[in-house]
């Protein structure tokens, strides 16, 4: 049973992001039709600095919602079920997930923890259990295929832990994504997700960073920490 790790991967983004959202935000306040601009867009003659620029002025005042025009598809590969139970409460998103019901699971890969890892008695202990697990599954589909039951991967996968690998395909709008980086980049932010969340923000960073520059933990935007009295003390609770 071998342990997995983090692997973050941008598929595919809206095209043009910035000049998308350039023309939304303009739609709002543009007595005509955008779609009479748009090939100034594309021809380049709206220079990305201007564009850039009104960009910035109008999320200043709080209008976000053009923003949800622009969506990232991300591949996330090596991380637990503890990770995907947490990731799907974020409802801004679409998600595709390895199956468990189809995929078969006698040889899994899981998640090791940091501070298991740094424990080697507290390692030994996981990485038997890991390998118990294991056996356990392939005995359990073993015998279940030898009765003729037709959904043995299926019945055999409740005896998978949370720390199993898992793969899956993400989808978020830029809005949901800021939502996301608020929450997640926390420090105190569950480990595993927050590592998700800083390289998926990382990776936001390099395609549209009119956006995503001064994304990440809530408090790094307000100044203050909104988490009250459960602060980790880097910024002050308001």
């Amino acid at each position: 049973m071998p342990a997995a790790s983090l692997r973050v991967e941008l598929l595919s983004h809206t095209p043009d992001p910035m000049s998308l959202i350039y023309a939304a935000f303009r739609q709002c306040y543009l007595p005509g039709c955008v779609a009479d601009m748009w090939p100034r867009l594309v021809r380049g003659e709206i220079a990305p600095p201007e564009q850039a620029d009104f960009i910035g002025r109008i999320l200043q005042s709080g209008h976000t919602s053009p923003i949800e025009h622009v969506s990232f598809t991300f591949a996330v590969d090596g991380v637990s079920r503890a990770l995907t139970h947490q990731l799907v409460r974020h409802r801004m998103a679409s998600y595709s997930q390895q199956s468990q019901r189809y995929v078969d699971g006698s040889h899994f890969s899981y998640i090791l923890p940091p501070s298991i890892a740094a424990n080697p008695a507290a390692r030994e202990r996981f990485e038997r259990l890991m390998n118990e697990i294991g056996g356990m599954y392939r005995d359990i589909k073993a015998h279940l295929e030898a009765d003729g039951q037709a959904g043995a991967r299926e019945d055999a996968r409740f005896v998978l832990p949370q720390a199993t690998a898992s793969a899956l395909v993400v989808s978020m709008n830029c809005r949901g994504l800021i939502n996301f980086f608020e929450q997640r980049c926390c420090v105190r932010a569950q480990w595993e997700i927050r590592n998700l969340a800083l390289a998926m923000l990382e990776l936001c960073r390099e395609k549209l960073p009119v956006i995503f520059s001064q994304a990440g933990a809530a408090c790094e935007r307000l100044g203050y920490c909104p988490e009250g009295s459960l602060s980790c003390g880097r910024h002050p609770p308001k």
